[in-house]
């Protein structure tokens, strides 16, 4: 029997309840590691560190979390994609919310880190998750979900730790992320199917170094893997030092008008919804370098004076990282075929080392050179991302080795 009668279909029930499941996966990830972005001025402040000090609230859940994500891949090969991505939102939401409750910078710090490590299980999973579960032409409109719930968590907990900083102050800010996230928890418990698709492999470590090596062999994944970092390094950047500018004159914002940019996020959950269903239509080599424009015109409108259209250059800047984000995603998952855990770790790695080595990178830049110098060094790597896209766009695709040959029959 054909094993793709299995899978879900778009349309099911099943589908849905994996839909609802992977939104909240999405939000409670993305809550929990960048609550702390509207924070770092309050940090700044009573710590007394510098912004390049004050991101390490940031870098440090990201970075740690790029290396456990190479971790997390094996681990769930053994163990099933369902409950580490479970035990991984659990512990992660009671670390996120310790952090409320931190004596020093340096215990702040920490439990962020551990966080960051902790959630390493969902990234790591679910993009293998959700291509062992659905049918292929669901895996992109599925991956654009669970990155929607992504764009959702990054609004919500963003906006909802800002608002809560200036009423209550920064610890009721990331206390109350993570009770959030502990929900989104319990959600995606009762609500993500039990794995069908997936088969236990018990891999040695040796074995699984090779697996690593098989994926770091192919040119479009070695592409790939660049375009995440590249494309979060420059997201994160711009998300990171924007409250900076903005409670500095001429502006002079408060803690909650600041926090209402991160409504934005929505605009991630609408292109990253809008553009895997685009690629699943028209190819992810047609469309991948549509968001990346939209992308790059957003960093540049930033640059401007007036606040109105530096606000619409973050509208677009969030839009077009979630709709690529989105599409190279989902490409992975599609030439990995039996690698998939291996090669979304490998992509998963650069994309959060990106948020973390970058993301550090860019508050050097604003201390030397403000705003100005972030425009360049985000719309350097913008462009450097874009050129990359046309390059990996002539890789020629893979066989998929599950489909027949010409002339062959289908098992049954």
């Amino acid at each position: 029997m054909d094993n793709s009668t299995a899978l879900i279909a778009l349309g099911t029930r099943e589908y849905r309840r994996l839909a609802l499941a992977m939104v909240m996966a999405g939000f409670s990830t993305f809550s929990l590691l960048y609550s702390a972005q509207p924070l770092l001025p309050f940090f700044k402040a009573d710590f007394a560190v510098s912004p390049e000090a004050a991101s390490l609230a940031v870098s440090l859940a990201t970075g740690p979390m790029a290396i456990g994500i190479i971790f997390a891949g094996w681990i769930a090969d053994r163990v099933g994609r369902r409950p580490i991505m479970v035990f991984s939102l659990a512990s992660a939401a009671i670390y996120g919310s310790l952090a409320g409750l931190a004596p020093s910078w340096e215990s702040l710090l920490l439990l962020r880190c551990l966080a960051g490590v902790a959630l390493a299980g969902v990234p790591a999973v679910a993009m293998v998750y959700v291509s062992e579960e659905v049918v292929p032409s669901a895996i992109s409109p599925a991956m654009g979900l669970f990155i929607a719930g992504s764009a959702l968590g990054g609004m919500i907990g963003r906006l909802g730790a800002a608002f809560a900083a200036e009423w209550f102050g920064w610890r009721w800010g990331l206390g109350a992320t993570g009770l959030f996230s502990a929900a989104a928890a319990l959600v995606f418990w009762a609500c993500a199917p039990n794995s069908r698709g997936f088969v236990t492999r018990t891999q040695s470590l040796r074995s699984a170094l090779a697996s690593y090596r098989k994926v770091l062999r192919d040119r479009a994944l070695l592409l790939l893997y660049a375009e995440g970092f590249l494309m979060m390094g420059a997201f994160v950047t711009v998300y990171n030092y924007v409250p900076f500018r903005l409670v500095a004159e001429p502006y002079a914002l408060g803690g909650s008008a600041i926090g209402a940019i991160f409504l934005l996020y929505i605009l991630g959950s609408i292109s990253s919804t809008w553009f895997g269903r685009a690629a699943g239509k028209f190819g992810v080599r047609r469309t991948f370098w549509v968001p990346l424009t939209v992308l790059l015109a957003g960093i540049v409108a930033t640059g401007s004076t007036p606040l109105w259209v530096i606000v619409g250059g973050i509208a677009l800047v969030t839009a077009g990282f979630f709709g690529a984000h989105t599409i190279a995603s989902s490409w992975v998952s599609r030439r990995a075929f039996g690698e998939r855990g291996y090669a979304s770790a490998v992509y998963l790695f650069s994309y959060y080392a990106g948020s973390s080595l970058l993301g550090s990178a860019g508050g050097f830049v604003w201390s030397h050179s403000g705003w100005p110098g972030i425009v360049v060094f985000c719309g350097l790597l913008c462009l450097l991302a874009l050129a990359i896209a046309f390059v990996v766009a002539r890789v020629p695709p893979l066989a998929d080795p599950r489909q027949p040959k010409m002339g062959q029959q289908m098992p049954g």
